[in-house]
Parts: structure tokens; C-alpha cells; sequence
């Protein structure tokens, strides 16, 4: 039996989400929110429920997702909580399981600010200096090239805050094959993962980079994970 929790690829990675929604018939949505709520757990360790408040940036694919999920579940429990959303609303692809859960998060009542919005991003310049947690849902591990704006100018602006930085899944920029630096990258206080650890996690200057993780279980079948 091999070990489930050994650390993996890339593309092992996408074959556990893909083998786990085509073969066993998980949605991918439940996928998505079991890892935001999991994530959810580990941000609410690092921050007291008044003081200051959660601040989660958003990056357009399904890391964001994530983000928006964990943004959800911490609002419900009382913390106070705004998302910033790399781009533009208007041009999130509809009907992706990201772009529902932002659309959730809107009518709860959690703002949603825009980086394509002069006026939202001095509300972020605002609300950044008050925030008692940072959450890193900008880049997943899909990523491969040098990091692109508006990507570049929100990492470097993350890491010069004082405020713990919780990254979700991998800290955004970090190769999750080789452990690189791709241009930029969060320095994460902790990251949270799914499934398994990703192999960049001890390589390179992954283990700078991610600062404790906590592996959560998202239901990926046990099979898939031990094959």
C-alpha cells in the first residue's frame, strides 16, 4: 500500500480531481467546497473573531474558488470579511463552479471588491490595513510561467503586510513541481493543501515559501489516493 499522503505532482494532482469526478462521480463543486470549508477551520485558528477582519484575494480560476468558499464559511461564523477579486466581475466565466461561489458571497452580503475598479482598489488599500488575516487564493498549482500582472503587483503588495498570510493550497507564484519562484511568490505564515502535498512543497524554495501545511482531506477516494 503506498502511502496516501506522499507529496505530488502537477499532474497527479489534476488526474486525482479528474479520476474523482469522471470515475466516481464527485462533483467537482463538492470537491471545492470541502476544501474552502476545511480552509475556513485552519483561518479561523489564526485570527480572533473581532478584531480587524479577513481580508481574501481572489484569483480567477479555481484557487479563487476556494477562496470564495473559505470567505462563506467564515462569514457565518461571525467574522467580519471582504473578497478582492483579481479582474473584473463581469468577466468571470459564467456558470464555473468559482464563478457560483462568488455569486453566493455577493448576495450574502460579503463584499466583493474589483482590482478593474479604481474605487475598489483604494477600498482594498483600506481595508488591507486593518485586516488580521491575510488569505493567498490568488494562483494554484496549474501555474507554470512567470506570474502576470495584476498578479505580480498583488504578491509583492501581500508580502509587505504584517498581518499572517494564510495560503490556499500553495502559496501563489511557487512552482508546485520544482519548488521555483516563478518571477514572484507569497511568503505564506501557513498553507493549507488538498489531497497531498505538492512536490515543490520540500524543493527549491518551497519550504521559505509555504511555512507550516496542513494537508486536508477534500474526499478524494482513498483508492485513487493509494495507487
Amino acid at each position: 500500500m503506498k502511502d496516501p499522503l506522499r507529496p505530488r505532482t502537477r499532474r497527479e494532482l489534476q488526474e486525482l480531481d479528474r479520476r474523482a469526478t469522471e470515475e466516481f462521480g464527485i462533483p467537482s463543486l463538492l470537491l471545492m467546497e470541502n476544501a474552502g470549508r476545511g480552509a475556513a477551520e485552519v483561518a479561523a485558528s489564526m485570527v480572533p473573531p473581532r478584531p480587524g477582519g479577513v481580508l481574501v484575494f481572489c484569483g480567477r480560476g479555481n484557487n479563487g474558488g476556494d477562496g470564495f468558499v473559505l470567505a462563506r464559511h467564515l462569514h457565518n461564523r461571525g467574522y467580519e470579511v471582504r473578497c478582492y477579486y483579481a479582474g473584473a466581475l463581469a468577466q468571470m466565466e459564467p456558470g464555473t463552479d468559482a464563478a457560483l461561489n462568488c455569486t453566493i458571497c455577493r448576495r450574502m452580503g460579503i463584499p466583493v471588491l474589483e482590482h478593474d475598479r479604481p474605487p475598489d482598489r483604494e477600498a482594498m488599500a483600506r481595508a488591507i490595513a486593518w485586516t488580521s488575516l491575510i488569505v493567498d487564493a490568488l494562483l494554484g498549482t496549474g501555474l507554470r510561467g512567470p506570474v502576470r500582472e495584476p498578479y505580480a503587483t498583488l504578491i509583492s503588495l501581500l508580502n509587505h503586510r504584517r498581518a499572517p498570510i494564510l495560503a490556499i493550497d500553495i502559496p501563489s507564484g511557487l512552482d508546485a513541481d520544482t519548488g521555483e519562484i516563478l518571477g514572484k511568490a507569497v511568503r505564506a505564515t501557513r498553507t493549507v493543501t488538498f489531497a497531498a502535498p505538492k512536490v515543490g512543497f520540500s524543493r527549491g524554495q518551497g519550504p521559505e515559501l509555504t511555512g507550516p501545511v496542513t494537508v486536508l482531506d477534500i474526499s478524494i477516494p482513498r483508492q485513487l489516493l493509494e495507487e
